[in-house]
């Protein structure tokens, strides 16, 4: 076995880097094939989530294949190999399958002993099969870790050491309310239909929301969710509406779950800004006064139509004109008043007014623009000056997203996508808090760990042990099979021999005869062979095949056939449908 395996997670990169990194299903399969077509490369499997990119591979050089692997996720994540290498892991033969077992048992996850990664990996077996770049060792190795993940579940109580990204997002959100009386009575929208989407719809239904919306760029898929969700018996009210639709829906909602393949956003801080300034007191685009008349947007905002524009390419990506400079200062030095302080999150982007040259709304006495503010309120503006800097050099900052108080939140919004689907800038916004992949990790890294991880620590080594026993084991087995073959050979042979010499000999005789060779032969043969199936089996057992090789004189061609056979044989294959 020379498992290898290369990637990045976010034990081991910033999110923005992730971010940049993520694979689409076309770049899986691009980068699939071109692994197989690497030289060092014989099979191979991609893992990839919202929290790590991992290319596993079954290679006969190490240093050929660490450089090979770490090339290929650089061409096809876009980042290049240079910046991408920094942080890059590899694992090696026992401490692959170690890492792949762990993973697959929650302990590599960002929510420790989240269940999802199970079906991931099923997902990318499956990948792997079907394209055929999945052989004997990956498709051994990924049902041993389907195994494995199951039986930490079912034998240890690391469910209790987390939840699900899902589950653990909406308890961030309830901010140490119990979800079920938080998300009781909500109206919900998820963006998306794929399967973390409809994971999430799933569970906003068993907590009791009362209505979830599916807004889907392919209608089909979002209608059958929203079937399936109605079907589910939890008494949840379901409709599904195209993504046009996604900008009046939100004034009408209370809770966003967001999880697309888009590479862009998909909800910029305009269109959040937009939805809360709409909905509060219940005002809707449509809605009208009393005279009739439309009620008119707060000073900068564009009033929504029933198609939501599209936003520019830059949307989210800076500071950008089009608001009044004046109207959102005021506007957010209130809610400092409010809210005691609009904490930095570590994002880069956020919403503003037109901006001086040194990037600051504030003019360069940092006092000019808040004329009659409370002098308090002016850590905003110590706030804008330090995001100056990141804004610039782009570099990852750990959050501090202040911990609204739920009853005032007008807008909960879950972003479970890598790219995000949502501008980190709107928690920016009084009334709106945003809960994304970076900020669950924070959380998720100073949650304690449950005392089942240790249980589940020896189980992955039990089975890590055992793994590489019956690789090692596996890797003798063609000649020893080889060497029998040989060995029955030479009894026919010599049975014909004494046919010839004893012609005499009637059926009877020459069955016993022909028996009791084979008895010798194999009496002669059963102790080395099984001693040396206990020697391979150990580390550094491999050479124990080539020495019998060596000693029996064994064609390596009738062995590599014994090989051939044996993977093409679908009787050794354990059943996929069994790791489902």
């Amino acid at each position: 076995m020379s498992l290898l395996v290369v990637g990045l997670s976010h034990r081991s990169a910033p999110v923005s880097v992730l971010e940049r990194a993520s694979l689409s299903v076309d770049a899986k399969v691009k980068l699939l094939h071109d692994t197989l077509a690497a030289e060092p490369a014989t099979e191979a499997a991609v893992l990839a989530t919202c929290n790590r990119i991992e290319l596993y591979a079954d290679v006969d050089k190490f240093h050929a294949g660490v450089a090979e692997l770490s090339t290929l996720l650089a061409q096809h994540s876009g980042v290049g190999l240079e910046e991408l290498t920094p942080y890059l892991y590899v694992h090696y033969e026992d401490r692959a399958v170690h890492h792949l077992f762990s993973v697959a048992c929650g302990l590599d996850s960002m929510v420790v002993g989240e269940g999802q990664i199970l079906g991931q990996i099923k997902d990318a077996l499956a990948l792997g099969q079907e394209l055929h770049t999945a052989g004997r060792l990956i498709n051994d190795l990924f049902q041993q870790a389907l195994r494995v993940g199951k039986r930490a579940h079912s034998e240890t109580g690391i469910d209790r050491a987390g939840q699900s990204l899902v589950t653990f997002g909406l308890e961030q959100l309830a901010v140490h309310v119990p979800v079920g009386e938080w998300a009781a009575g909500k109206r919900a929208l998820v963006i998306g239909a794929g399967s973390m989407s409809s994971l999430a719809a799933a569970t906003l239904a068993r907590v009791g929301v009362a209505e979830i919306v599916v807004a889907n760029r392919t209608a089909d898929r979002a209608e059958r969710l929203a079937e399936i969700l109605v079907a589910s018996g939890t008494g949840v009210s379901a409709v599904a509406v195209p993504m046009a639709r996604v900008a009046d829906e939100l004034t009408r909602v209370d809770l966003v779950v967001s999880c697309t393949g888009a590479t862009g956003l998909v909800l910029s801080a305009d269109d959040v800004l937009a939805a809360v300034s709409w909905g509060a007191g219940g005002l809707a685009p449509a809605e009208r006064d009393e005279a009739g008349a439309a009620p008119q947007a707060p000073q900068g905002l564009r009033p929504r139509t029933s198609a939501p524009q599209t936003p520019p390419a830059t949307a989210g990506r800076g500071p950008r004109a089009g608001l009044d400079s004046a109207d959102v200062v005021a506007r957010l030095a209130a809610a400092v008043q409010t809210h005691g302080r609009l904490a930095d999150a570590g994002a880069v982007r956020t919403i503003s007014g037109a901006v001086e040259p040194d990037g600051c709304p504030v003019g360069p006495d940092g006092r000019s623009a808040l004329t009659g503010v409370d002098a308090s309120s002016l850590e905003l503006h110590g706030t804008w000056a330090d995001q100056g800097e990141a804004a610039a050099q782009r570099q990852p900052r750990r959050s501090t997203r202040t911990k609204a108080d739920p009853a005032v939140v007008r807008l909960a919004l879950l972003d479970l996508a890598m790219p995000r689907d949502i501008d980190a800038a709107v928690h920016r916004i009084p009334g709106v808090r945003l809960v994304d992949i970076e900020s669950l990790a924070e959380a998720s890294a100073d949650a304690p760990m449950a005392a089942d991880v240790d249980a589940v620590r020896g189980i992955v080594a039990q089975e890590v042990a055992a793994f590489g026993a019956a690789q090692r084991a596996a890797h003798i087995t063609p000649t020893v099979v080889a060497l029998r073959a040989m060995a029955a050979e030479v009894v026919a042979m010599e049975v014909a021999r004494l046919d010839g010499r004893v012609p005499d000999l009637d059926e009877r005789q020459r069955a016993e005869v022909t028996q009791t060779v084979r008895r010798v032969v194999d009496k002669l043969l059963h102790a080395p062979t099984v001693r040396v199936k206990q020697l391979a089996s150990e580390p550094g057992g491999a050479g124990y095949a080539e020495a019998l090789r060596e000693l029996f004189d064994l064609d390596p061609q009738t062995v590599a056939s014994v090989s051939r056979a044996d993977a093409a044989d679908p009787m050794n294959d354990d059943d996929p449908g069994r790791a489902s």
